[in-house]
């Protein structure tokens, strides 16, 4: 058998990863593999894993680098995929010694987020940006709830009108490793959200707990690819900056929320961040804005 596979077994069964997590490892295992069987490293039709050793490894990460053009930031993510396969694989017997623990990750440099300013969000939240049907309010809808709650793609994409608690003006969210927080969002987003259901059941009947809430006009569940095209059109709207994604909308909650005084820790459990490290990189934003207001007030800057 080949030793992917029970590894993917292991992640979707046990481990109870999303179907985006399995693909990814699966990705990053088979090129891999496919490269060392292209180097003659491995013999396709029988895959020993013990065979392959620390040389092997740093090969293929210099032909990622030079010839494949990878980021570190993308090699890294590979690397956790070899790391998470190798250990598992020691776990079970069938690997005697594992090749990765002399496997340095390649350095990261820091980047501020880009996030889309407070001015411009309010703009794009006027009604002429958003045509006056099921359409028009699905994608107000899908991005007044990016902006309001953090939420991932993912997190979006799953959820049902069950999860929803209006009166408290809440959400329940499925997110990484399937734990579940609940969001508070205010109440423009809990306006929005009452229209849109409005003109949900007008067009499709009456909701039930586990209705999916973000569908196309075939009443068929949107992809992640659709999402992503309905943000990117309303964002080429309002901004300029490079990256126009829902995962921008991320960066701007959480941006936008530290930048008026909100409390690091409580954005950490919004964002269902599992370590502050993770939500510290929205500092960095913060201190570029009070750069700014220093150099414009201050008489000697």
């Amino acid at each position: 058998m080949n030793p992917i596979t029970p590894f993917l077994n292991y992640l979707k069964y046990e481990k109870r990863a999303s179907e985006h997590t399995v693909r990814a490892y699966q990705s990053d295992l088979t090129h891999f593999y496919e490269y060392l069987v292209s180097q003659k490293y491995l013999d396709l039709e029988d895959v020993d894993i013990n065979q392959v050793n620390v040389d092997q490894i740093r090969n293929w990460i210099f032909d990622l680098v030079e010839n494949e053009k990878n980021t570190a930031k993308s090699v890294n993510r590979k690397l956790s995929s070899l790391k998470a396969f190798f250990k598992y694989h020691q776990r079970m017997g069938t690997l005697h010694e594992d090749p990765m623990l002399s496997i340095i990750s390649q350095k990261v440099p820091k980047r501020v987020p880009q996030y889309v300013e407070m001015e411009d969000m309010n703009k794009l939240f006027q009604l002429e940006f958003f045509e006056d049907n099921f359409e028009g309010w699905r994608d107000r809808t899908i991005i007044e709830l990016f902006y309001a709650t953090g939420m991932r793609l993912s997190e979006l994409l799953g959820l049902t009108y069950g999860d929803f608690d209006l009166y408290s003006q809440n959400v329940k969210v499925l997110g990484k490793r399937n734990k579940e927080r609940i969001i508070p969002f205010g109440n423009q987003a809990k306006t929005t959200l009452e229209k849109y259901f409005s003109i949900f059941e007008q067009h499709f009947g009456e909701l039930s707990q586990n209705s999916c809430i973000f569908v196309t006009l075939k009443n068929n569940k949107l992809n992640p690819k659709s999402v992503y095209m309905i943000v990117r059109r309303y964002l080429d709207m309002i901004t300029t900056i490079d990256k126009r994604s829902p995962h921008i909308i991320r960066h701007t909650f959480a941006t936008h929320l530290l930048n008026n005084g909100a409390d690091i820790n409580a954005i950490k459990e919004i964002l269902g961040h599992s370590s502050l490290a993770a939500t510290q990189i929205y500092t960095h934003n913060s201190i570029e804005k009070l750069k700014s207001i220093y150099q414009q007030a201050h008489p000697r800057a």
